[in-house]
């Protein structure tokens, strides 16, 4: 089986595409249980390689690649990072991400219920948060609230972290869980503008509705590849930010610090983000049972 890599924008063989829209109709799970592995490039091939036929990849004109950004806000005192550091059941994460190739961008609420993560979200215009409204203070405050946490002020919330990544979207429409493969993720710590990025480690996330494992899940157990605990706020403020309690993420850090490239502290607010290819994509996919 061939391994050279495939560039960025060619379309991924054998996968019939689903546009945005219908990805969200079918499959916005928006409560769901997440499982995060941290995957070489060289397992990507044999995973897409096994995924069921009937498996769609997210298609937007013609591109199958697509670039996030992601500015997550905590206060001054760090509570959303501690709660996540000291395990409360009742944590959350607020960030506001951008789509850059659609050119839209969200406020975000995450919370926790149970063994679900929830999010809740609303379109924004405004590119910081004291260009929001009562809109978006309303929206953190229902989505808080329903989740037992207690209210956040915008007004006490500050950029802390940024994220970039390239990320790849397949939806299994039988199951309707997705499976996502992020790519060239890169952070910045917005206090000290300090940075860092992953070199080859590409982050997969399964999205399922139910506890049960996917069948992408499966496949990852089979290559050897097991559930991290890993977040892409949290562990990298542990990477960027000196002293921070970070047990919790420690056998993670550990084994990601070889791929770790840690930068200079920037003057601008551009988060460098080198694209690194994905995978070899297969060439041809079996085909999808007639209904």
């Amino acid at each position: 089986m061939s391994t050279t890599m495939m560039p960025r924008e060619t379309p991924t063989a054998g996968f019939p595409p689903i546009d945005l829209a219908e990805l969200n109709n079918a499959g916005a799970l928006q409560i769901r249980v997440d499982r995060k592995y941290l995957v070489p490039p060289r397992l990507l091939a044999g995973l897409l390689e096994e995924l069921p036929p009937w498996t769609r990849v997210l298609t937007i004109d013609g591109r199958q690649s697509f670039t996030y950004d992601s500015t997550y806000l905590d206060t001054d005192a760090l509570d959303s990072y501690y709660a996540a550091a000291r395990g409360r059941k009742r944590r959350w994460k607020i960030r506001e991400r951008s789509y850059l190739d659609t050119g839209t961008s969200w406020l975000e609420v995450k919370t926790r219920r149970g063994e679900h993560t929830v999010k809740e979200r609303i379109e924004v215009t405004g590119g910081h948060p004291d260009q929001w409204s009562d809109a978006e203070q309303l929206m953190i405050d229902g989505a808080l609230g329903r989740a037992g946490v207690g209210p956040v002020s915008l007004a006490a919330l500050r950029p802390t972290l940024s994220t970039r990544y390239r990320r790849m979207t397949f939806f299994d429409p039988v199951s309707r869980a997705r499976l996502t493969l992020d790519h060239g993720l890169s952070w910045l710590y917005e206090i000290t503008r300090r940075t860092g990025r992953l070199g080859q480690t590409v982050v997969v996330e399964t999205k399922s509705p139910g506890a049960a494992a996917s069948a992408a899940d499966r496949l990852l157990w089979r290559l050897g590849c097991r559930p991290a605990r890993f977040s892409k706020y949290a562990t990298g403020m542990a990477f960027l930010r000196e002293n921070l309690p970070h047990n919790k993420w420690h056998r993670t850090m550990t084994r990601l610090a070889p791929d770790l490239v840690v930068g200079e502290y920037l003057s601008t607010s551009t988060v460098p983000a080198p694209h690194v290819p994905v995978t070899h994509i297969p060439i041809s996919r079996p085909t999808p049972p007639r209904s």
